[in-house]
């Protein structure tokens, strides 16, 4: 079946028939293909062209407009009824300019960071020792990495990713906070609710302080019981926030649903589908990525691109919201602050800010292919570079055993 689309509603796995307008105003070579990639979503999202004809019978469809309510699975008095249904939001171009260069928003956010971690560290032993939250105390947190994000998107969120495996369990929750902003944003969610969703990224793991420590930092591999164990925090987690009282249901959703996932396969409830509301589809995307881009005891963090790469392909699968996904990938950039990309002209190079063009960031370049040396580093900007030089792909730093490259964009 055909069916006219917006450029906005494009999402991985849809089947493009034909784009509407100019010939000139395609990326591709071909007028009838499938977005297979973040690059090709990319690519006509942040061009010319406004809208498409998609081939339904050949991919995905566009998710329907409205949703069913949710079947119960538990005891409606233990969960929350979904804040809001799954439905389909219109995902706009990020409108929004940063205020503060990255440079300049990464010595604030790093001091923020600092704050925040002493604040949770506080916060998280309270609940270790039996007491009950203060979301009064939180309040303030949230508004500190919120406005972070509004100043300048990918400086907080890039800087947390460089975490040490020590103090995960802290700025995970400070890392998914801040994407949950930027993603509610993104989203075109208005002010409050994105400001819930900043406080639900905050709280979203508060259950694995019933989780022993020794369990949540083990180097090996967890038993069935310990599994079992960690699988229950986002129960203890709800029951915590409930007793605590004062706690938006925002916030009570995204922390008891957050595991949960779109094919059925999360836990604890298996929920799938229109089960899910929109912000659990949210808190899901955004704790997949700093798990999987953070160095923990059991394994080293993924790159970004790699990670991305990964989300995008269980997006096509079925696990994830396919158009919450594409919002995620244009608030966080295709290519994140500190990605290693290699140039047309044979150089590698840092991603040293993305605030500007999803397609042509900032980089800084310090590696020659060909000659197989470091080189003295100079920066570019892609956006007045196009004619000349661009990315050709992703390359990671152990191919080619250049080890921590953050000291080009911190």
């Amino acid at each position: 079946m055909l069916k006219k689309i917006t450029i906005e509603q494009l999402a991985l796995g849809m089947h493009v028939h034909a784009v509407c307008g100019s010939w000139f105003d395609n990326p591709f070579w071909s007028n009838s293909f499938t977005i297979e990639s973040l690059l090709d979503l990319a690519k006509l999202q942040g061009g010319r062209v406004r809208q498409v004809w998609i081939d339904t019978s050949k991919g995905s469809d566009v998710i329907a407009p409205a949703l069913a309510a949710p079947t119960p699975v538990v005891p409606p008095a233990a969960v929350p009824a979904p804040v809001a249904a799954a439905e389909t939001r219109s995902i706009p171009e990020r409108s929004e300019r940063p205020t503060t260069g990255t440079a300049d928003e990464l010595a604030r956010a790093a001091r923020i960071i600092a704050q925040s971690r002493r604040a949770l560290t506080t916060m998280f032993g309270d609940i270790r020792m039996g007491r009950l939250i203060d979301v009064g105390q939180a309040t303030p947190l949230v508004d500190d990495i919120s406005a972070s994000v509004l100043r300048n998107t990918g400086a907080l969120i890039s800087l947390v990713r460089l975490k040490q495996a020590d103090d995960y369990t802290y700025l995970h929750s400070v890392a998914v906070c801040a994407m949950m902003v930027a993603l509610a944003r993104q989203l075109g969610l208005d002010e409050d609710e994105v400001r819930q969703c900043g406080m639900a990224g905050l709280l979203h793991d508060v259950g694995k302080m019933a989780v022993p420590v020794a369990v949540l930092n083990k180097p090996g591999k967890l038993t069935d019981d310990e599994f079992s164990s960690v699988k229950q925090h986002p129960l203890a987690g709800h029951a915590l926030l409930l007793k605590s009282g004062n706690v938006h249901p925002v916030a009570l959703d995204v922390c008891l649903h957050h595991h949960e996932r779109v094919d059925g396969a999360g836990y604890p409830h298996g929920l799938r589908g229109d089960q899910l509301s929109l912000h659990a589809r949210m808190g899901a995307i955004c704790d997949i990525y700093d798990a999987i881009t953070s160095n923990r005891p059991y394994k080293a963090g993924w790159s970004p691109a790699v990670s991305l790469r990964r989300m995008a392909e269980w997006t096509r699968s079925g696990h994830l919201d396919a158009q919450v996904f594409a919002a995620f990938v244009k608030c966080i950039g295709i290519y994140p602050l500190g990605t290693l990309v290699r140039l047309r002209s044979e150089r590698l190079a840092v991603v040293v800010d993305n605030s500007r063009s999803l397609l042509a960031p900032v980089v800084r370049v310090f590696f020659s292919i060909r000659k197989d040396m470091h080189i003295p580093p100079i920066t570019l900007d892609l956006m007045h570079d196009q004619g000349t030089e661009g990315i050709a792909g992703y390359e990671e730093p152990d191919t080619w055993n250049l080890g921590d490259l953050s000291h080009f964009w911190t």
